[in-house]
């Protein structure tokens, strides 16, 4: 069931308040495109914060379940016995592992991939949302649900075990062949798959259907049809079912957060700064021609300077016309770095998408340069300001007690998330901007810190304590691994996803912008 402190819901529950602030509540007519002169500042004044646009929903086979196992503390090792494995121990020392970089981030995808094989029911072959080992055997603690997106990160990450020679194609398939079944047979309306799902009885646990995760969901299908043509009849089925259009506002040319289904009620919030991770399934929608090109367009890339609230002020404000959209944008400068900027400053927001698409080759004067500038940052913010020895902050697990959190380097950000907890995810996305950096940051990390498990490393340390978030998150899981294949095998990972016809549509239209 759902536990609000450790739930890692990609854009429902971390990036809640990006997708508030970032998009405000447009009005019933004549909205101001975001992108454009004139557009609203969610900035200025946010309001209260918003009411969670979700809520667990009731599970009675799992309660029923439970019950018959004793109620649902006596349930839990049941729970945890449905998995595929469990870590044989809780930490692996730095001298255990290799001292050549390239045999240690093998070594690293071959733990990341046996961790994440192992942390999925071994009945539906759906993985858990997180797995918390804890201290000497106690305090341990399965996450049995599953955000939708995590779903399609996991297809993604199966696809790299293979590309890395950890699983053959047999394997591969018969992984991925039990969930798309499973996948199949889930609870949707209109075809969209819901939010959340319990990973023991099936049920669905949201009332809410999310455009993003909806649309990370669809981007793992089409890794999974270009890498096993056997599975492609499959994953086109899922794909094709789930319109993406159906979260267009025509009124606005915005895509809506989600659909509230029990009240039958789009959100009233809509994605509106670009530089998120919300950017890939926005073009996945124009990909399958379910949303218009011009949805890309209103898209925020900096608020003028005149909306109060920012974390920089934007500077070299131009309008350009790209494809024949106007857009008026700038940039933000720190310590002689410009970039444009997200909302939280967070890694994942900045290099999430360069998961599938290689950026830095495809679009070298807009999001490739955006993106080194990001990773430079954050370097250089954590210790030039921070004066730490290790960089990369990103939402995650809580260091040293439960829950999540939203970590960033508050200049990076229109608004901006504290800076905390370094998060090895992050680390591991900046091997496609700056591997050098990347590498020796990744070496630090277990150098300093104990934060690598028998299963890879954990998902955060507090560097200023070293206390560690002794948890795997499957979400985070899957992005180390295929950032590693992408960075060990020559962008393997987004060379498949680029050869699909829904991301050929769009390559063009990527490399039409510059931000610089």
């Amino acid at each position: 069931m759902h536990n609000a402190g450790t739930v890692r819901d990609l854009l429902g529950y971390a990036a809640l308040l990006l997708v508030v602030a970032c998009a405000a509540p447009r009005p019933a007519s004549a909205p101001a495109p975001p992108s454009r002169a004139g557009a609203p500042c969610p900035l200025d004044d946010p309001g209260p914060p918003p009411a969670p646009e979700d809520a667990p929903v009731p599970a009675p086979r799992k309660q029923a379940w439970e019950e018959a196992r004793g109620g649902r503390e006596a349930a839990r090792p049941f729970v945890r016995a449905r998995l595929q494995g469990w870590p044989a121990h809780e930490r692996v020392p730095a001298a255990a592992l290799p001292a050549d970089d390239d045999a240690f981030l093998h070594r690293l995808a071959a733990d990341t991939w046996r961790g994440l094989d192992a942390f999925r029911d071994r009945e539906n072959g759906l993985p858990v949302d997180h797995v918390r080992v804890g201290r000497d055997g106690g305090d341990w603690e399965v996450g049995d649900y599953v955000n939708v997106s995590t779903i399609g990160l996991y297809l993604a990450a199966v696809v790299a075990a293979h590309e890395l020679a950890l699983v053959d194609a047999a394997g591969a398939e018969s992984r991925l062949t039990h969930l798309l079944a499973t996948v199949e047979e889930l609870e949707t309306h209109r075809g969209h798959l819901f939010n959340y799902y319990d990973t023991t009885s099936r049920e669905r646990t949201s009332r809410f259907l999310s455009f993003v995760d909806t649309g990370w969901l669809t981007a793992g299908l089409m890794v999974v049809r270009a890498a096993f043509p056997a599975l492609a009849p499959h994953a086109t089925r899922l794909i094709e079912r789930m319109d993406l259009g159906f979260f267009y506002d025509r009124r606005s040319d915005a895509i809506r957060h989600g659909y509230r289904v029990e009240r039958r009620a789009f959100s009233r919030y809509h994605y509106g700064m670009l530089y998120t991770e919300a950017r890939l399934p926005i073009l996945v929608a124009i990909g399958k021609s379910d949303v218009p090109e011009s949805a890309w367009y209103t898209m925020t890339r900096t608020y003028p300077p005149e909306c109060r609230g920012q974390t920089l002020a934007p500077r070299a404000i131009r309008t350009r016309i790209v494809r024949g959209h106007r857009i008026e944008a700038g940039v933000y400068e720190w310590g002689g770095v410009a970039f444009v900027p997200s909302w939280g400053g967070s890694m994942f927001e900045a290099l999430m998408p360069a998961l599938l698409l290689d950026e830095p080759r495809l679009t070298p004067q807009s999001f490739g340069a955006n993106d080194r500038a990001h990773a430079v940052v954050q370097r250089r913010y954590a210790s030039e300001v921070l004066g730490l020895p290790v960089w990369g902050m990103s939402p995650s697990a809580i260091p040293g007690g439960r829950g999540y959190a939203e970590y960033g380097v508050p200049v990076l950000g229109a608004r901006g998330y504290a800076a905390g907890a370094v998060t090895p995810h992050a680390a591991v996305l900046a091997l496609a901007v700056t591997p050098e950096a990347a590498r020796a940051n990744l070496r630090q990390l277990v150098a300093r810190y104990d934060v690598y498990g028998d299963f890879g490393l954990y998902d955060a340390v507090d560097p200023r304590d070293g206390r560690v978030a002794d948890t795997y998150l499957a979400l985070d899981q899957s992005m180390i691994l295929i950032a590693l294949a992408n960075h060990l095998r020559d962008g393997a990972i987004q060379r498949r996803f680029e050869s699909d016809p829904i991301a050929g549509r769009i390559l063009s239209m990527l490399a039409a912008e510059g931000f610089f």
